[in-house]
């Protein structure tokens, strides 16, 4: 895959950077909680406008045809800035997974509404002992005449707040279903939660839910897939916002070291940390390599290399981004502590972006799980065991 930026690719990039610029410098977005839903509402137009919410959506349905790289790119101009509104969990997550799970005739009824932001729907997936991976879901769907009742929990429901439909992976029987619920539903309890890093999120209390046939997404037998396939592009954007993040941090420190006087010169002509920055630079761009790995495995459309890059790249890349930015805050000093200095909130991201989509320690044991299958289920030699140590290897 050649990751070489076409022309319209350029102009994607500069775009979100040039909205980042105008809109999100530390000062502006340390005044957006004042009236945040009114900047969310007003942000979210604008991204519709200029096109980023139909991104990556099928072109047959009215989005804009381009691929989870596209979608990488906007991410990664969110990350540097630390931009609070839901694009990772509506435009990404619920989106993709409608786009996998959903019939011809619900793709044509649902993708021109998420494309022109006149409907925002947020994907609820995560349970509270499922620490951010798709299995195992408890939320039951027992079968009604007409539908569904629904009953359970959700949490961390990543643009929840402010939504106007759920995607919601429940259990019918012993089948994992997808149904579409809308926000204002009788028995359904929305509660905000507040994140370290500045956004909200959402817990859903489902008591009695009602959800009519039409609720539900596709076929049940495709509905795990989907949700997965949806869990991966979330990966790769979060993944690209934790690179374009330790790639600010070390801007900003970089900056800073050049800036701050001791002894008479410039800390940033010690030798000490510019080697320390440089390491800081490497772990950045091994993450960025690993990311375009993903990348490349959803191009090619191989489930168990997705899944399998999943796990290797968001053990890597959120281990990174939390060693980047802890090593940004102690080369400021003092000062990288305090609310009025940026480089703290970008650890406080990194903290919590380690916890969205399984923390770095569960993808390192679903690659564990998947290495003991593969050693018990096979009869291998030692020499040939050394290509399966080595990919367990990167994913640690």
């Amino acid at each position: 895959m050649n990751f070489d930026l076409d022309m319209e690719q350029k102009r994607l990039r500069d775009d979100a950077r040039d909205f980042t610029e105008c809109h999100y410098g530390f000062d502006d977005r340390e005044m957006l909680p004042d009236d945040k839903a009114a900047h969310e509402r007003d942000h979210w137009r604008l991204f519709a406008v200029r096109g980023w919410l139909a991104t990556a959506l099928p072109r047959a349905y009215g989005g804009g045809g381009g691929s989870s790289f596209e979608t990488t790119l906007i991410a990664h101009e969110f990350g540097r800035a630390l931009v609070l509104e839901p694009y990772l969990g509506c435009a990404v997550m619920a989106a993709q997974t409608i786009v996998a799970a959903g019939t011809p005739q619900q793709l044509e009824r649902f993708i021109p509404e998420l494309a022109s932001g006149r409907c925002r729907v947020a994907l609820a997936y995560s349970e509270a002992q499922s620490r951010g991976m798709p299995e195992p879901i408890l939320l039951r769907a027992e079968r009604a005449p007409d539908g569904f009742i629904l009953h359970g929990r959700k949490t961390l429901v990543l643009g929840g707040v402010g939504a106007d439909r759920f995607v919601v992976s429940a259990v019918a029987g012993e089948q994992p279903v997808l149904l579409m619920i809308d926000a204002a539903s009788p028995g359904l309890t929305i509660t905000a939660l507040e994140l370290h890093d500045g956004r909200q999120a959402a817990q859903l209390a489902f008591d009695g839910v009602f959800a009519p046939g039409e609720a539900l997404l596709g076929e049940p037998e495709k509905a795990l897939a989907a949700l997965r396939h949806g869990l991966a592009h979330g990966t790769a954007a979060l993944c690209a916002e934790l690179v374009g993040m330790m790639e600010r941090a070390i801007e900003i420190t970089a900056d800073y070291l050049h800036g701050r006087v001791q002894f008479g010169a410039p800390i940033g002509r010690f030798q000490a940390l510019q080697h320390r920055l440089a390491d800081m630079a490497a772990e950045m761009e091994l993450s960025r390599s690993m990311l375009f790995a993903l990348v490349a495995a959803l191009d090619d459309g191989d489930r168990e290399a997705i899944q399998r890059a999943v796990s290797q790249t968001k053990s890597l890349v959120g281990r990174a981004a939390k060693s980047v930015c802890g090593q940004a805050i102690q080369m400021h000093g003092g000062i990288g502590m305090t609310e009025a200095c940026p480089i703290g909130h970008y650890f406080k991201r990194a903290v919590v972006a380690d916890s969205l989509l399984g923390s770095s320690d569960s993808h390192d044991g679903v690659r564990a799980d998947a290495l003991e299958h593969t050693l018990k289920t096979a009869e291998l030699r030692w020499y040939e065991l050394l290509p399966l140590w080595w990919t367990a290897r990167q994913g640690a």
